[in-house]
């Protein structure tokens, strides 16, 4: 009970409750907690004011505090490393991810702010059945028993709720790819700066410290790129995320590394983006190192478009490098066109934009560069951004969270944070993690470091929660046997964050359809795989090989076949070594895709068709088919 409660509440009156309660420790602390929303809302108005100040304040010299958080733009990080999210700065650690002993980025974390008087907190509007309720109905999952407030809490119109919200400008989820050194990260931080995220005295500051690092083209990468690491070495390591607006969206951005050796954080940041700009390099010869057999471009592509994403911009960047020739860019156009056509993307989701990351050119304004301006008549970057297309949030589903860190708050309770896929949150809501099978309520809620009331399918949240320890969300994952120079911090991502009353379903056997990319083996049964599921990077194994399906119809070619080779679609089984938390691609497209990798390489695309029974803390989960 201290531990949810903190140290605000006396000695005597938690004993006090306790014995009134019989000694039933949950039913004492749902007491303490329903005395707690009794305070007036002109008190809790005051504590959310001190608290969010003292949140502010917290290891940061107090005259610099304001100009801080006015000229640098806040970059959180997010990805299968578990590392901490960054608010605005760094403080040092032993752990990063990519090299054993390097400096972690660790976040400031900010304090608790109390939900508001429950009288005054809306509630959560009644889901409408899914079309699978059957499926839902004989879900493994067996929740814990729902607490419900003793006080009726008032309905909210979601949908209404999210027009008015950020002035009626609709929500984005980008991530940027490409190959390593392409400029992805300069490209970006140029943007940022040329939209006013990062002030004049900023860039200063990071033009003289690249120029003594001996990198003085590096400055704009900096912006997006602040650990250590990741500036000495001179690559992205990490998945950075920030924010920033055009005319009619309010854009998350992510920035992801296009290293080989990163591709698992590549693909944690593909898997929560609507939209994605691909940055290729125009300069002779290291277009083609992207491009053919060996680079990232074809691969990111590949990625991201088996991940769900339909709509592409490709930056041409570094076309000041071949003096703006329109035969160059015809020919990055051609070649990747023709690449991309096969992966899956429509042509008129595709566009083409010559830029420059270095000198700004065609970013935020359209170039008046008059080599370019000869014969370039279409959008600069940011205006083909706004007119990317928001996908429709499915905000009537259950809802679901995918956990990409976890990290002990300040005060009582602990956060998680991750991308909403599915429904939406109040603060006080009951919400259950799949696994380890435990409910806990939230305290509070953040989204781009201001806390809110509610938030929904698309947002990129941190929950502040209470009543459950955070060592069960940890001991779901510390039985990974993993890369050395993984971060040991991984251990406490994976799990999902669930409505109790239709939850996630989880298992350690599955079936799916999967489509093979150019693998260099055969793949038979027993075939060993890493499998990456939304933040979760989990060991598996290829069970069986059910059947060899036609790649339009999916009509059964073959049943049981002895190998499966490059380019074929096929029913397999696979297993995990310990549970994860899926669902079927039919109810929840976002949540039923992943992807297979082998020995460094991608091999395969799946959705998930088919959950298996398994036993999971004494229950007998039953079979659950497509």
């Amino acid at each position: 009970m201290r531990e949810v409660l903190g140290d605000s509440v006396p000695d005597p009156v938690l004993v006090e409750a306790v014995l009134k309660c019989r000694f039933d420790l949950q039913k004492a602390l749902d007491l303490m907690l329903s005395e707690e929303g009794k305070k007036t809302p002109s008190a809790r108005n005051h504590n959310e004011v001190s608290t969010g100040k003292a949140a502010k304040g917290r290891a940061r010299d107090p005259t610099v505090t304001k100009i801080d958080s006015e000229i640098v733009p806040k970059v959180a990080r997010m990805t299968v490393s578990g590392k901490k999210q960054t608010m605005g700065f760094d403080v040092p650690s032993t752990e990063e991810n990519g090299v054993l002993g390097s400096t972690s980025r660790r976040g400031q974390v900010p304090e608790e702010i109390p939900p508001p008087a429950l009288p005054d907190a809306p509630s959560k509007v009644a889901f409408s059945p899914p079309s699978s309720q059957n499926l839902s109905e004989e879900s493994p999952a067996v929740p814990t028993p729902v607490r419900m407030s003793s006080k009726a809490k008032q309905q909210i119109n979601i949908k209404a709720e999210l027009e008015k919200r950020q002035g009626g400008k609709l929500l984005l989820n980008l991530v940027v790819i490409g190959h390593v050194d392409a400029g992805k990260s300069t490209l970006m931080g140029h943007l940022l700066y040329l939209l006013g995220n990062v002030n004049k005295r900023t860039m200063h500051k990071y033009e003289q410290e690249s120029k003594k690092a001996g990198k003085a083209s590096f400055a704009y990468a900096w912006v997006l790129d602040e650990t250590g690491e990741e500036r000495d070495r001179g690559v992205t390591m990490d998945v950075g995320m920030t924010k920033f607006e055009t005319k009619t969206k309010v854009i998350t951005l992510m920035d992801a590394p296009g290293h080989k050796d990163f591709i698992p954080n590549m693909i944690t940041g593909a898997a929560q983006a609507d939209v994605a700009v691909l940055v290729v390099d125009a300069s002779r010869g290291e277009f083609e190192a992207g491009f053919d057999a060996g680079g990232q471009t074809r691969e990111h592509g590949l990625l991201v478009r088996s991940l769900g994403v339909t709509q592409l911009a490709v930056a041409v960047n570094k076309m000041d490098q071949v003096n703006w020739q329109q035969d160059r860019f015809k020919e990055i156009s051609s070649k990747l066109g023709q690449f991309l056509k096969q992966a899956g993307f429509k042509e008129t989701d595709v566009s083409y934009i010559p830029t420059s990351g270095l000198s700004g050119e065609n970013l935020t304004t359209k170039s008046k560069e008059p080599e370019l301006t000869a014969w370039y008549k279409g959008p600069c970057l940011l205006e083909q951004i706004d007119a990317f297309k928001s996908p429709q949030r499915p905000v009537d589903k259950p809802f679901r969270l995918c956990v990409s860190d976890v990290f002990k708050d300040q005060g009582s309770g602990f956060c998680v944070t991750g991308k909403i896929e599915a429904g939406y949150v109040q603060t006080g809501d009951r919400i259950l993690a799949m696994p380890p099978n435990e409910t806990c309520t939230i305290k509070a809620i953040t989204l781009h470091d201001e806390p809110i009331d509610w938030a929904a399918a698309g947002d990129h949240v941190s929950l502040t929660v209470t009543g459950m320890d955070i060592i069960k969300i940890k001991l779901v994952h510390t039985h990974f046997i993993r890369p050395s120079y993984l971060s040991s911090r991984t251990t406490n991502v994976g799990c999902v964050f669930c409505d109790p009353k239709e939850p996630i379903k989880a298992c350690t056997r599955f079936r799916a359809r999967i489509l093979l990319f150019n693998i260099e083996v055969p793949i038979t049964q027993g075939f060993p795989v890493l499998l990456h599921y939304q933040t979760v990077s989990e060991p598996a194994t290829i069970r069986k090989l059910v059947s060899v399906l036609h790649k339009s119809s999916g009509e059964v070619l073959k049943k049981k076949p002895k190998c499966l080779t490059k380019g074929q679609n096929a029913l397999v089984e696979l297993q995990t070594q310990r549970p994860v938390s899926l669902e079927l691609y039919k109810d929840f497209k976002e949540l039923g895709r992943f992807m297979l990798r082998y020995v460094g390489s991608t091999i395969a695309a799946g959705v998930v068709t088919e959950v298996m029974s398994f036993t999971f803390h004494g229950c007998l989960f039953c079979m659950l088919k497509l």
